[in-house]
This record gives C-alpha cells, structure tokens and sequence, in this order.
C-alpha cells in the first residue's frame, strides 16, 4: 500500500515540478522525446521495447510499467536526499530503487551504472526515427496529419534512378559506396500517409518487427514503400492476398504482376543504399516467389 502511495507521491511532484518550467525551457523538448532520452541512459533487459511503448507517459508512470525491465544487475541506487527511505521500509528493495529512479529529478550520484550502457536497440531506433520526423519538417511535417510538402506530388512522376546528388549525409551508418548516393534529397525517406482503402493491409504493414515509422508508408526514390526499419536500413513491401486459396490461373496472373514490380523496388532501394525485403502470408505463396526469382528477399510473416 505504501508503494502505491509513494508511485502516486511521485507522480504529484513530477507534476509539480513540470508545471512551471523555466521559460526557455519550454517546448524545447517533447516529454517522450525527454524520456526517451533519459531511458537511453539506462540498460534494459528487453531491447528498450517497454520504453518505447510508455514513452508517452509522465516519467514516473514509465518508471512504474517498465522498473522490471531494467538490468538490475548492472544498477545501483542511492538515496542521497534521503526522502525515499521511508517509502523503502515497507516496499522492499524495490520501493528505494523505484523512488530513486522515478524522481523529477535525479541528483547526481543517486543512480549508478555498472559498465558502458549501450542504447538499448528500440529505443535507438525511436531516436533515429525522431531525428528523421524532425530535422526536415519542410519534407516530413512536424506531426501526425501534417501533409508532406509537394515532393509527395513529385513521386508520382517516373522515378529517376540516377539523380544529381544534393543535401547531406544524415542517415545512420551505411556502406562507404552508398555515401553518394544519401546526398540525393529522393533517397532521404519521408513519411507519408498510407494509401486508404485497405485498413488490414496498412495494419499488417504497420507491424513489420522494429518499424521505424508504423502509421505511415515510405517515399524513397518516388516509391511509397510499406516500411522501413532504420537500424538495418531495409524498406519493406508487405503482401496480404491469401495466395494459397488462388486457382492455377489466377496465382500465375498475380505472380506475373507482382515478380516485376518487387524487382523493380528493390532496384530503387538499392540506388539509395537500401536493402528490400518482402513479406507474404503463406509459405507457399514464398515459393511461388522464389521460384520466379530466387534473388528476391521474401519472408512469411509471423505478426499478421
């Protein structure tokens, strides 16, 4: 009782605390990108996955949800104001440890890691994503429901695979001879609104393990790809037609229709420095696929 009671203390002052920020701090930040960041600090035994998914709550909130996710092993904590020692006394070792940690503010020394902390990998991929959305908001708009600027237009053009470099490197780590080839401002991926009309296809899509940008497709090289997972810097197509229930004719139709294109995008992404990988319903479908074309990535997806 007194554990909940000191989760809910918490939560009080760190509203308290948040209310009336200094006034250059203000809107400098978003709360989830500051937890975020403050998360990144800390090692997790799942990935990081628990913190991206409460990110968006108060800190304390995500302390709460995600506390067992942390290696304690590699965490010491200290109560060097000492306002969490009575909150302690009938919590058990884990009511200093949460009170310690789930502070408004944590004085130096109060949390201690043991070893280098690597970024845990979701959460990374999370700031990846963030830096993306927003270091070019005249490209991917600064929110959800903001549209993309006029580049979105210029996709549906035919998509040139040789243009002339411009902008900066600013993607994550890629081959040295794919350098050249992030200097174009159409190998930059914006986020873009999915195409409406298949509700179970853009669900399947938004999905894809470690999605970068769930919601929303991928323009690259003025295709609107179904993903990307920006740690690996692969896009994604994702297939949801029940391929097994086809009749002959109807399977060889599809297959004449999807082999050219799936070559077609991954020829695309690969002018950007992209890997491209598919993703079916059944393995029979992968087959069928491979069959036509063996140097085709495909998957059978296990999340859909």
């Amino acid at each position: 009782m007194r554990f909940r009671a000191c989760i809910a203390l918490l939560l009080f002052l760190s509203a308290c605390a948040s209310s009336t920020p200094p006034s250059r701090a203000r809107g400098s930040r978003s709360p989830r990108l500051a937890n975020l960041q403050r998360a990144a600090k800390l090692p997790w035994t799942d990935g990081g996955r628990c913190v991206v998914r409460e990110a968006s709550q108060s800190w304390p909130a995500l302390v709460e949800r995600c506390y067992q996710a942390l290696d304690h092993d590699r965490i010491e904590f200290h109560d060097t104001t000492g306002r969490c020692a009575v909150a302690s006394a009938d919590a058990a070792a884990v009511g200093l440890g949460f009170c310690v940690l789930a502070a408004p503010e944590i004085v130096v020394g109060a949390v201690i890691v043991l070893g280098v902390v690597v970024v845990a990998v979701a959460i990374k991929e999370e700031l990846d994503a963030y830096e993306l959305r927003h270091l070019y908001p005249e490209e991917a708009g600064t929110s959800r429901g903001t549209k993309v600027a006029s580049r979105e237009v210029e996709a549906q053009r035919t998509p040139k695979l040789k243009p002339e470099p411009a902008g900066q490197d600013w993607l994550p780590p890629a081959p040295p001879d794919s350098f050249e080839r992030e200097r174009r401002s159409e190998c930059r991926p914006v986020p873009v609104r999915h195409r409406g009309g298949n509700d179970p296809h853009n669900e399947c899509a938004d999905n894809i393990p470690n999605n970068s940008f769930p919601g929303w497709d991928v323009l690259v090289n003025g295709k609107n790809f179904d993903g990307l997972v920006l740690a690996t810097r692969t896009l994604w197509e994702v297939k949801t037609d029940n391929f097994d229930t086809y009749p002959p004719d109807l399977r060889r139709i599809v297959l004449d229709d999807q082999v050219p294109k799936m070559q077609t995008e991954r020829e695309l992404a690969r002018a950007c420095g992209f890997d491209f990988k598919v993703a079916v319903r059944s393995a029979k479908h992968k087959a069928a696929l491979l069959q036509r074309d063996s140097t085709l990535k495909v998957v059978v997806m296990n999340w859909c």
